[in-house]
């Protein structure tokens, strides 16, 4: 039995900001139970909800310094769907009514959080044979294994593998200030170790330590090599790329099943879509006070509002995209200039664009199900979730050909009638224009062809079973 230990920053069902949170909370449940023995652990956030942290039992605690502090270190345990979950407790750092702050008082509250991570270890009746951290978050955790915890017998062969999510977010600080907070030895802060461009960088460490890197498509782990997209690190996954695997992410089929999807207001599934799924567009746009038009063509977006994710493109030809035959659904807040953007179109064109600039779970299915293209233009996609639940929905994505986008969704092909999205190569507002005006012809002049679009959209599988087995894989062998 291979006993697998998840580190990670945010975890659904207890705390997420965003796509991390999705993974590590879900992929667990979908490893062979009677090979690997997977289990969690993540900080306790007085953020969490109290029907959590109601459930959590107590199982240790110890105190341990972190650079001249001496901090308490408490560990709680839970079991949900069927696997174990640890959280790291510590009232001083994981306080506050959100799980990132200040990128200074991050810096030293995630350094704390790997080293009470693997001190803990001997505490718990479960000594991993590989350690999966996940992001900047645990970068420090490969380093420490290395250093600090080197002499001891009970940490030696522990494996470790850094998964990046994303590589903008790296946790990068003054490099005095991480050798105080960390206590690592000098050693480390070396241009070929933890320091990058004259700071100390987490993920860097966890990059140049960790005995494989994966990353979450296979595309993302092709372009990160280069300069465009290495955001500084290029160079050191260039050196690294033996070891770099890419596995693009899954989503949860239970809970995305237009079949069963408790927020929908019609529920249909891939033989009665054509039936059943316009009812969701009737809902949708009397819900948000759009004309009611069965014909007309439907736009989803649900994003944060950044540029990494393409508004620009869409800032600069908005007005084209809300014509008269076209409806636009936005839901998600971010940067300013977008929020009001959507917010202008949407009292300009009150019959036909709708902004809903907060978050909502319950809105988000309602998208999904009720439109009938989904718009995701991103600059870079290391994954992306969004994609994967339009497909599951039926509704047809229309994405920049990037990271994770490229692997997953297949241009329309009209002459052999194959694909399940339409695509655009570069990073032009007309280039994705075009896309869209192009999705809209077949929507309306070839019908046949556009549910047929649908019908292998709905049929693609990406469950986290496909991801699960090779991370199995490469469990096995490393």
């Amino acid at each position: 039995m291979k006993k697998v230990l998840f580190v990670a920053s945010e975890v659904v069902p207890f705390i997420k900001t965003g796509g991390l949170a999705d993974v590590t909370g879900s992929l667990p449940k979908y490893f062979n139970k009677d090979e690997f023995d997977v289990r969690v652990m993540l900080p306790k956030y007085m953020a969490m909800s109290d029907e959590y942290k109601s459930q959590l039992k107590y199982k240790a605690h110890f105190y341990m310094d972190l650079a001249w502090r001496r901090q308490y270190v408490g560990i709680l345990e839970m079991e949900y769907e069927g696997i174990t979950f640890y959280f790291v407790d510590n009232e001083f750092y994981f306080a506050g009514t959100v799980p990132y702050g200040n990128i200074y008082e991050d810096i030293e509250k995630f350094a704390f959080f790997c080293k009470a991570a693997l001190s803990s270890l001997p505490l718990l009746d479960f000594r991993p044979d590989i350690i999966h951290c996940h992001d900047w978050q645990t970068g420090l955790l490969p380093v420490y294994i290395k250093d600090i915890f080197m002499d001891n017998p009970f940490y030696h062969g522990i494996k470790t593998i850094m998964t990046i999510h994303n590589l903008k977010f790296q946790g990068i600080w003054d490099m005095k200030t991480v050798k105080d907070i960390t206590g690592l030895n000098a050693k480390f802060f070396t241009p070929d170790k933890l320091e990058a461009y004259g700071d100390a960088n987490y993920l860097k460490g966890g990059l140049v330590y960790a005995d494989l890197i994966t990353t979450v498509s296979e595309s993302y782990a092709d372009e990160i090599k280069y300069p465009f997209y290495g955001e500084g690190l290029d160079g050191l996954i260039r050196a690294r790329q033996q070891s770099l695997v890419g596995i693009v992410n899954g989503i949860d089929y239970n809970e995305y099943n237009p079949e069963t999807d408790p927020f929908l207001y019609q529920n249909y599934n891939a033989k009665n879509f054509r039936k059943e799924k316009i009812k969701n567009k009737r809902g949708l746009q009397e819900e948000l006070g759009l004309a009611q038009n069965d014909k007309c063509f439907m736009i989803g977006i649900v994003s944060r509002l950044t540029d990494q994710k393409g508004f620009d493109l869409i800032d600069y030809v908005i007005e084209e995209i809300c014509t008269e035959d076209t409806q636009l659904v936005v839901l998600g807040t971010g940067e300013e200039k977008y929020e009001h953007l959507f917010r202008h179109y949407a009292w300009k064109y009150s019959d036909r664009v709708s902004a809903n600039i907060f978050y909502s779970n319950e809105r988000s299915h309602k998208i999904y199900g009720a439109c009938d293209a989904f718009l995701m233009p991103s600059m870079f996609e290391p994954c992306g979730l969004s994609q994967l639940m339009s497909l599951r929905y039926g509704t047809i994505p229309i994405v920049r050909e990037t990271g994770g986008l490229r692997d997953t969704v297949v241009p329309y092909n009209e002459y052999e009638s194959t694909g399940t999205g339409f695509s655009f190569h570069n990073y032009n507002a007309h280039e994705m224009l075009n896309a869209i005006r192009y999705a809209k012809t077949i929507y309306y002049d070839k019908k046949r062809e556009w549910n047929k679009l649908i019908d292998r959209a709905m049929e693609v599988d990406f469950s986290w079973d496909k991801s699960a087995k090779r991370y199995e894989e490469i469990y096995r062998n490393i």
